[in-house]
C-alpha cells in the first residue's frame, strides 16, 4: 500500500494545530481557549460568579473572563497597598499595620442570615468553602441619638426608639408579622396586602411617624420612603425576613465572611471550575461579536497576543462590559476610612448604623458599616468604616460632594487614620436580554445588605432560563466527608 513519505525531521516535536473559528462576517480567527461555549460570562463580580457557578453545575459549558487580574470585579476585597494604589495615594503609613492583614471590600455589605444569598450558598454547597461570623450590633439614628436596634425582650422594653404607649402597638404589629402566613387567611386579620399600601397597614395598627421610620428603615431596610405608597406585602415580607434572620443566631440578623466579601465570588468561581468552567483573568474583551442582533461570542487577545475568538449561545456580564446597553439610574457616594477605635456606643467590633432619611433631612438613608480584625479584615486594633448613600447633588469636586452628602455619617467616625472618598454610577440594563442574548446585571446599590443584589441574581436566572430559580433544592451532592 502507498504510504505518505515522512519528513526528514519528523522526529522533531510537531506544532499543535491551531483551531480556527469562523465569525458571522466571514473573518477567521484562532480559537480563544476551547473556542465553543454555551455561555460566556464577563466580569467576576459576585452576581456573575453565582450565575456562572449555577450554569456550570447545570451542565453548561462556561467561559468566564475578567479584564482585571483578580476575582471580584466591583465586589472585590483589596489589601492596604492596593487600596492606596486605587486612589493614587502612594504608600500607606507603617502605623496602619501590615498591608496583608487588610481585606477591604469595594462594595461593603452584610448578609441576612435568613436571606437569599445564604440559600444560594447552601443550595450550591459553596458554604463549605467559607467561614462566617455574626455581626455584633445594629443601630439606628433617632432624634439625634444613636440607639441600638433591640435584640432581646429586655432591650425592647427599655429602648428609647419607641414611646411607652407606642410599644403596645408595635408589639401588636410584630406579632401580626410573625404569625402572618400567606396560605392561612386566619392570620391576615382582614388585611389584604395586595390592595392596602404599606402606609395603610401602618395606619391600621395606629403606629406613629417615629415608629414607622424605625420599622421601615431598621427592620424592613428600605433606603427611602417611596415604599409607603406600594402594596404592603413587600413590607411584611421584609420584616419577616429580618425577624427570621435575627432568630437564627440572636444579637443581630447579619453575617459576614472571614477575610471579607471577596471570598464569596472566589468560592462560586471554585464551584464553576469544579464543574468544568474555564476562567481567564487579566483578559480584556476587545469586541463582543453579533450575528445579526444576537451576541454570539467575544474577541480577546490569545496567548500569542493576537486576536482570538470564542463563540457562545449567550453572554452574561456586568454593565461595565456593555456601556451602550445600560443606563445610569443613580450615583452612590461613599467614604472608606481606617480607624483605631470602634464607632458604636457599645464598642462592637462589627456593626451597622442606619441614618433614616427623615432623621437627617435627605431623600435617602445614609449607611455606616464597620468591621475589624474580628472578621480578619484589618490589622489588630484597626477598624474599617464605610459611609455610603445615594448622591443627590452634582459637582466637579468629589471631596466637596462627599463631605456634604455624607456629613451626618462622617460625624460618627471620630478621629480617622486614613480616608478616601469615592463615587460610582448605579447602572441598569436597558433590555432583558431576550432580543440580543446579553444578560446584564445591575450595579451594586448603596444599601448595607445583599437582598437587592440577590433579587438581581434571581431576575437574571429567570431571564436566562425562563423559569424561577428554586432555592429549596440542592444542586450539588456532597460526599460523606463533606
Amino acid at each position: 500500500p502507498e504510504g505518505k513519505m515522512a519528513d526528514a525531521d519528523s522526529g522533531a516535536p510537531q506544532e499543535p494545530e491551531v483551531k480556527m473559528m469562523k465569525l458571522p462576517d466571514g473573518r477567521e480567527l484562532p480559537a480563544l481557549a476551547d473556542g465553543e461555549y454555551d455561555a460566556i460570562v464577563l466580569g467576576t463580580g459576585l452576581k456573575e460568579c453565582i450565575i456562572s457557578g449555577i450554569m456550570s453545575v447545570d451542565g453548561k459549558k462556561v467561559l468566564h473572563m475578567d479584564r482585571n487580574d483578580y476575582y471580584g470585579g466591583e465586589s472585590a476585597s483589596v489589601n492596604l497597598n492596593q487600596l492606596f494604589a486605587k486612589f493614587g495615594a502612594g504608600q500607606p503609613d507603617a502605623s496602619l499595620g501590615n498591608s496583608r492583614d487588610f481585606n477591604i471590600d469595594l462594595a461593603p455589605k452584610f448578609i441576612m442570615a435568613g436571606g437569599n444569598l445564604v440559600k444560594m450558598l447552601i443550595m450550591t454547597s459553596v458554604n463549605r468553602y467559607l467561614e462566617f461570623k455574626q455581626v455584633d450590633g445594629s443601630y439606628v439614628l433617632k432624634d439625634g441619638k444613636i440607639n441600638k436596634v433591640p435584640a432581646t425582650d429586655m432591650e425592647a422594653a427599655s429602648t428609647p426608639l419607641v414611646g411607652f404607649f407606642e410599644k403596645r402597638r408595635l408589639i401588636k404589629f410584630v406579632k401580626y408579622v410573625d404569625s402572618f402566613d400567606p396560605a392561612d387567611p386566619k392570620t391576615h386579620q382582614g388585611i389584604n396586602l395586595q390592595q392596602m399600601t404599606a402606609k395603610q397597614v401602618y395606619e391600621k395598627f395606629g403606629l406613629d411617624k417615629g415608629t414607622i421610620d424605625f420599622i421601615g428603615h431598621s427592620l424592613a431596610l428600605y433606603d427611602n420612603d417611596s415604599y409607603l405608597n406600594k402594596p404592603g406585602q413587600d413590607l411584611i415580607d421584609r420584616c419577616k425576613l429580618y425577624g427570621e434572620s435575627f432568630q437564627r443566631y440572636g444579637k443581630s440578623p447579619f453575617l459576614y465572611p472571614l477575610y471579607g466579601l471577596g471570598e464569596l465570588p472566589q468560592a462560586f468561581a471554585r464551584l464553576a471550575a469544579v464543574y468544568g468552567g474555564t476562567y481567564m483573568l487579566h483578559k480584556p474583551v476587545d469586541e463582543i461579536v453579533y450575528d445579526g442582533d444576537k451576541a454570539c461570542g467575544v474577541i480577546s487577545k490569545g496567548e500569542d497576543g493576537n486576536p482570538a475568538f470564542a463563540s457562545c449561545k449567550f453572554i452574561v456580564g456586568d454593565p461595565t462590559y456593555f456601556p451602550d446597553k445600560s443606563v445610569t439610574v443613580q450615583k452612590v457616594v461613599r467614604c472608606i476610612a481606617i480607624l483605631s477605635h470602634p464607632i458604636t456606643p457599645g464598642n462592637e467590633p462589627s456593626a451597622q448604623i442606619i441614618l433614616p432619611q427623615n432623621q437627617i433631612g435627605r431623600q435617602n438613608d445614609i449607611y455606616v458599616f464597620c468591621v475589624s480584625a474580628a472578621h480578619c479584615v484589618a490589622a489588630e486594633g484597626k477598624y474599617i468604616a464605610f459611609v455610603s448613600t445615594v448622591c443627590q447633588t452634582e459637582a466637579a469636586d468629589m471631596k466637596q460632594v462627599a463631605e456634604s452628602e455624607l456629613k451626618a455619617g462622617l460625624k460618627l467616625l471620630g478621629k480617622v487614620d486614613a480616608y478616601f472618598f469615592d463615587s460610582y454610577e448605579i447602572k441598569h440594563p436597558k433590555g432583558d436580554g431576550a432580543a440580543d442574548g446579553c444578560y446584564i446585571s445591575k450595579s451594586y446599590d448603596a444599601t448595607s445588605h445583599f437582598e437587592i443584589s440577590t433579587d438581581d441574581v434571581m431576575d437574571m436566572y429567570q431571564r436566562i432560563y425562563g423559569k424561577p430559580l428554586d432555592l429549596s433544592k440542592t444542586m450539588v451532592d456532597l460526599n460523606q466527608d463533606e
